[in-house]
């Protein structure tokens, strides 16, 4: 796997805690042009490395290598940035210390700034966990951020996706009963049971009922269930989804010192142009909450994607959804933001 390393060296995060040697992972893609003002910043979700969001990228598309320098910054925890996984003791596995979006956003924004020197930035762009960095960014940095266009994301986990987090994590958690000081025996064999708690979440009840798991290749529901969402998870680190899981269920834009928990004024704060395009079937992601946030954000339009994909019409896979988001992202793209 190819990418490459931002060493941010000792990182004071927003809980007060240092972590020592922090380091971004991250892939650029496309070149950036001599006014550097051609960039989209396309962070990860949950669980999710940079390859997971090449489907979005390609000559041709919104997201063109050919026309944009687009970055694609590693989510803290998620095993390439620092993560649970890869950093030594003293704040290795249970022990790494808790990361908010806003600590990633920040660390994102030393990366553009102090790399590439960038102070422009076209679009910010994500599904689920990257798309409340998306909104994070357009919250923290309203005069850099001229578009944003977060995709099955919400700007906070509402109490109900802050719940269905918390179901997630507790299968996790059973395996050593709910112990914080056996934390550190948990092994990817405990995260089959995380598998199957977050399959009847990720994709909707008309997916299911329709069996569209067939078109994917699977005879039966068993078959999709294990082969899929088993799988999936048990290929991740327990103690990075322990770290990321705390990072989405705190994800609360407001959270900063700029705006106190005052959601609504973190919202009106945004300038930048926004397309948000929430899953119509996504069960903890919700249209209905986007369109609370759509309605606070000033220059904003909410565009859901017409899908029984639920939250996974967001990731790639159903080739209609997938057009749905291009579309809307060249659209977005193609608006002046100085009207």
């Amino acid at each position: 796997m190819e990418y490459e390393i931002f060493n941010l060296g000792d990182v004071l995060l927003q809980s007060g805690v240092t972590l020592p040697n922090a380091y971004l992972a991250y892939k650029t893609y496309g070149e950036l042009n001599e006014q550097k003002d051609n960039v989209i910043v396309y962070p990860t979700a949950f669980g999710d490395q940079h390859v997971q969001n090449e489907w979005l990228i390609g000559s041709g598309m919104a997201l063109d290598p050919e026309k944009y320098f687009i970055i694609v910054p590693n989510l803290l925890g998620n095993g390439l940035s620092s993560s649970p996984s890869n950093t030594p003791p003293p704040f290795d596995r249970a022990n790494f210390p808790q990361v908010t979006i806003y600590d990633n956003v920040r660390l994102q924004h030393q990366l553009l700034t102090g790399k590439f020197g960038i102070q422009k930035i076209a679009l910010v762009v994500g599904w689920s966990m990257g798309g409340i960095q998306a909104f994070q960014w357009g919250a923290s940095y309203p005069e850099m951020v001229e578009r944003i266009a977060p995709f099955g994301g919400i700007a906070k986990p509402w109490p109900h996706t802050y719940v269905v987090l918390e179901g997630v994590k507790a299968s996790l958690l059973s395996a050593v009963g709910f112990d914080s000081s056996k934390l550190n025996q948990l092994s990817s064999t405990d995260m089959r049971a995380v598998g199957r708690v977050y399959a009847g979440w990720g994709l909707s009840h008309a997916f299911y009922r329709e069996e569209l798991y067939r078109e994917m290749g699977f005879d039966t529901l068993e078959d999709f269930v294990a082969g899929v969402w088993e799988d999936s998870f048990m290929n991740m680190d327990p103690h990075n989804v322990l770290a990321m899981l705390w990072t989405g269920q705190h994800a609360d834009i407001s959270a900063t010192p700029s705006y106190n928990g005052d959601f609504d004024k973190a919202l009106q704060s945004i300038k930048a142009l926004a397309c948000i395009m929430p899953g119509s079937t996504d069960l903890f992601c919700t249209a209905d909450d986007n369109e609370y946030e759509a309605k606070r954000i000033p220059n904003a339009v909410l565009k859901p994607i017409q899908s029984i994909w639920g939250h996974f019409s967001g990731r790639g896979i159903n080739s209609a959804d997938n057009e749905f988001i291009d579309d809307n992202l060249k659209h977005l793209l193609s608006l002046s933001t100085n009207e």
